[in-house]
């Protein structure tokens, strides 16, 4: 579509300029006809735009709209000799500073067009009757013709604005594409997809990837306002900075808060960016976002879609804003959609809009490998065939495959056994998104939390955790060993695995089945694997032989019905079980 109305409006503006190449000048006309009668043709420009006779030395006079010789003119049409006037008007003054003896207007419909000015005649011999009614015919049949020249000056001047705002934005959409990503990520188990779709008059969309040296992978869309060159290049300014930032700060609020501190002093007035920036961690399927004004996107698990909320003002409107960051886990057959405005807020012939609920549903329904392929047909029948596209349509998919191994949950399989000092059973739970779903031993995501590594933040995220595990009605002592074990284990992720790094969250995330509970606490440290919790040697640490630390591991454990540790290459977990037989199951 977008193709055939560019097509179209080459071919008229050739057609247009074709035509106007037909026009002679007719201000060179008159004033050869005026000479032959022995007379010197001067045409002033008029309040609307009028031709000067280009033979006339004489110096261009202007007519403002509110000099009172226009309302003159009007109200005595017909031949006027300038020294017989008087009136407080700068013409007036410049017409005789010019030493025009004569002035004839040019009333067209109304409307003052021009004005005919003739000074002393040739021969120096005072204009006759015979002059002044000659004068006067040519200044009737003038007019209309003068006013058929002054609406082609406009119309060419139009056209010139049109091919300038045509090259405009061929430029801006230039910029934009050669800035997008040319090829798609591959990761092992996972489908990464996107779609770009720009609007005639182009906008500021774009998408980016980038990856790091850990196999993480960084995901940005982002939507500039207003349209043409202005945007593309807030666009390209955007994505730079984003792109620097993203190799110094690990953390996306971190990265989005330092990309708009950059973009507030120079950014143009009225313009800003909505952005929102995810690092995904293939290997486990961990997603941290962060989300400056953008649309927010959608999680699909199983047959349900959920927003992925954080908060944060759009980039370039203040400085010194904050971002908030969230975390979540896609686990197999998991998908997110990433979108821009363009789709959401498209119209159709009735001027309803395509909307936020309709997308929603959309995603719950149609079939996970083509996503952007059936919403984009849903777009088509929505809007019809001859919708003049509002805005520039943008997709991003991420999606896990559904069987890859290992995952999160085929970790929790292993972890989760009956811990062997429990007097209580704690039976196995049957993974996710395999048989045994719906079975009362099947798991359900509590909370997903994100804690800054600063000193004191322990307590945050025992509150965070006491919060989220309230529903299931833990006793009063084990809540409290629970709280104490969250609060040990994430002092000593924050100390010992991120260093203190402000910017290198712990993650923790809060999973139960009906029979277990499962705290997850990871730093991203990794390297070097924990130390087995030890029973520490009480006579030598009073005998300061031992450090008085390393009490840690050896208090979380026995906090809990079981504990385990698994470290990696980027990460240490450490996971406090709870059996929660004789509990208040989830609802």
């Amino acid at each position: 579509m977008a193709k055939r109305l560019n097509t179209f409006r080459q071919k008229r503006l050739e057609g247009e300029k074709q035509a106007l190449q037909q026009v002679p000048p007719l201000a060179e006309l008159l004033a050869e006809a005026a000479a032959q009668n022995g007379l010197s043709l001067q045409l002033t420009h008029a309040p609307a735009p009028a031709l000067i006779g280009q033979r006339d030395p004489s110096p261009t006079v202007e007519i403002a709209p509110n000099d009172p010789i226009v309302a003159y003119f009007l109200s005595a049409p017909g031949v006027v000799e300038i020294d017989k006037l008087h009136l407080d008007s700068p013409t007036l003054r410049a017409l005789k500073a010019a030493k025009v003896k004569l002035a004839i207007p040019l009333i067209s419909q109304g409307e003052l067009i021009g004005v005919l000015n003739l000074g002393q005649r040739l021969s120096e011999q005072d204009y006759s009757a015979y002059d002044r009614k000659l004068l006067s015919d040519l200044a009737t049949q003038a007019a209309p013709a003068v006013r058929v020249a002054q609406l082609v000056r406009e119309q060419q001047a139009a056209i010139q604005e049109r091919e300038r705002i045509e090259q405009e934005l061929q430029v801006a959409r230039l910029i934009q594409q050669t800035l997008l990503p040319r090829e798609l990520p591959e990761l092992p188990g996972w489908q990464v997809a996107a779609y770009y779709q720009p609007a005639r008059a182009v906008g500021g969309d774009f998408y980016d990837f980038f990856y790091f040296e850990d196999g993480r992978l960084g995901v940005v869309i982002g939507d500039v306002t207003d349209k043409g060159i202005p945007a593309a290049l807030v666009m390209a300014t955007t994505r730079s900075i984003l792109r620097s930032a993203a190799q110094r700060l690990v953390s996306p609020g971190r990265a989005l808060e330092h990309a708009n501190d950059l973009l507030c002093p120079d950014i143009p007035a009225r313009m800003f960016v909505t952005c929102l920036y995810a690092i995904l961690d293939p290997a486990t399927g961990l997603l941290q976002y962060a989300n400056a004004g953008h649309d927010l996107p959608y999680r699909r698990r199983g047959g349900e879609v959920s927003e992925l909320r954080a908060t944060g003002m759009p980039l370039g409107l203040m400085p010194g804003m904050g971002y908030e960051e969230k975390v979540t886990f896609l686990e197999p057959g998991d998908s997110v959609l990433l979108y821009s405005d363009g789709l959401a807020e498209a119209h159709n012939p009735q001027r309803e809009m395509f909307g936020f609920p309709r997308l929603m549903a959309l995603l719950s329904q149609i079939n996970d490998n083509k996503v952007i392929d059936s919403l984009l047909s849903e777009l088509a029948s929505f809007t019809g065939p001859d919708w003049e596209q509002e805005d520039d349509v943008t997709l991003v998919t991420l999606r896990r495959a559904p069987q890859p191994a290992p995952n999160i949950i085929d970790d929790e399989v292993t972890l989760v056994q009956p811990p062997e000092h429990s007097a209580s059973s704690v039976p196995v739970p049957a993974p996710e998104g395999h048989a045994g779903q719906n079975a009362p031993n099947s798991w359900r995501s509590l909370a997903e939390l994100a804690v800054p590594s600063a000193p004191g933040n322990e307590r945050q995220a025992m509150e965070q955790v006491a919060e989220a595990v309230q529903p299931l009605g833990l006793e009063a002592r084990q809540l409290e060993q629970l709280k104490t074990a969250v609060a040990e284990a994430t002092m000593n992720a924050m100390e010992h695995g991120n260093r203190y790094q402000p910017d290198v969250p712990v993650l923790i995330r809060v999973l139960a089945s009906e029979t277990t509970l499962s705290v997850r606490i990871t730093d991203q440290g990794g390297g070097e694997t924990l130390p087995e919790a030890e029973t520490p040697d009480l006579e030598a640490k009073l005998a300061e032989l031992q450090s008085p630390r390393g009490w840690g591991l050896f208090l979380i454990k026995n906090l809990v019905d079981d504990m385990r540790v698994t470290s990696d290459a980027t990460s240490h977990t450490i996971e406090l079980i709870l059996g929660l037989e004789g509990a208040t199951h989830v609802e």
